[in-house]
């Protein structure tokens, strides 16, 4: 039975793929796989784990060569855009004669110290700057980034003034929901509901916060940013000071009495769970086929190895968690709010 269509199927009809050990019917699968290289969710993951298809296994199952052709256009626009030494020509004319836009790239490795770039499509030969991306300007310094385009439609503009207003609301809600990706400038659409803040481009894999729109890190949300993991809007600047001072100035009675729950919790909790786990027993345990005596003295030895074993552990979370919270209070804290 396929546990996509649910629908029981020859074994020949489940074909084996080199990235897992799951298994789908064809028919499935390439419908799987039409959606996502239509959608660009590209390198596409098995339908029932992360793992990415290989290439010869896409190829295989789309029976369609436009969407094989699209399938590696995508994987190799993915490669570009991660690159950060790729530039994509400004030129219009250069992406409209392409099957599609912002197709054709110029790789400029070392071009910093000389930044003009000439793009090698036949018959284009646009020039441009390395570091604006716009026309070459050698008489001038590098323009700024032109800003997203505006959400608001063009008839905005002939409309009254409460109209105007209505419409500049709207737009600026809508800009709240659609944001740029830092990294291959892909519009990205979330409900800004005050939901998770972690946000993943489906183009370029790039791994950014909605709220400053910068890559980040795993630790990100726990700098003192004023980004959250949650909500629609980023602490101020006076409450993001206030919670620094407060963390510099509270750090040590806070992480005093986090070491002093912590040092009886594990010194006195580990032996206990140790003793319950051993005298509960488990699924498959052969408790019930000891004498009294012979679980009295497996209780007792379980419970004195955790007596042994607890104050190690007590003193290497102690000894590794409160220098690297001082080291992270005293240390990225306070630069922070020196800056």
């Amino acid at each position: 039975e396929c546990p996509l269509c649910l629908l029981p199927q020859p074994p020949e009809a489940f074909p084996t793929l080199a990235s897992c050990s799951h298994r789908s019917c064809w028919a499935c699968l390439q419908q799987y796989l039409r959606l996502a290289v239509s959608e660009s969710r590209v390198p596409v993951s098995c339908p029932h784990c992360p793992a990415a298809l290989q290439p010869a296994d896409v190829h295989r199952l789309l029976p369609e060569p436009a969407l094989r052709d699209k399938y590696e256009e995508f994987l190799l626009r993915r490669l570009l855009v991660a690159d950060p030494s790729t530039r994509w020509c400004p030129a219009p004319d250069c992406s409209s004669n392409l099957p599609s836009p912002r197709s054709y790239a110029v790789f400029a490795h070392g071009c910093a110290e000389c930044p003009r770039l000439t793009c090698g499509r036949e018959g284009c030969g646009t020039e441009f700057c390395y570091h604006c991306r716009q026309p070459w300007h050698p008489d001038g310094p590098c323009a700024p980034v032109p800003p997203a385009p505006s959400l608001a439609t063009p008839t905005a503009q002939l409309a009254q003034p409460e109209e105007l207003a209505h419409g500049e609301a709207l737009a600026q809600a809508e800009a709240e929901d659609i944001k740029v990706c830092p990294r291959c400038s892909a519009f990205i659409m979330k409900i800004n509901d005050g939901s998770c803040n972690r946000m993943n481009c489906t183009v370029c894999g790039c791994l950014f916060c909605w709220l400053c729109l910068r890559e980040i890190s795993d630790v990100h949300f726990l700098s003192p940013s004023g980004c959250t993991f949650w909500g629609k809007r980023p602490w101020s600047r006076t409450r993001r000071i206030l919670w620094q001072l407060g963390m510099v100035l509270g750090a040590p009675m806070v992480i005093s009495l986090a070491a002093g729950v912590a040092v009886p919790v594990i010194t006195i909790g580990i032996p206990i769970y140790m003793g319950r786990k051993v005298l509960a027993g488990g699924p498959g345990s052969r408790r019930s086929s000891l004498s009294g005596c012979q679980q009295c003295l497996s209780v007792t030895s379980s419970v004195l190895l955790s007596l042994f074993v607890s104050p190690i552990i007590t003193v290497l979370t102690v000894g590794v968690g409160v220098p690297l919270m001082l080291t992270y209070v005293y240390g990225t804290v306070v630069l922070s709010l020196c800056r």
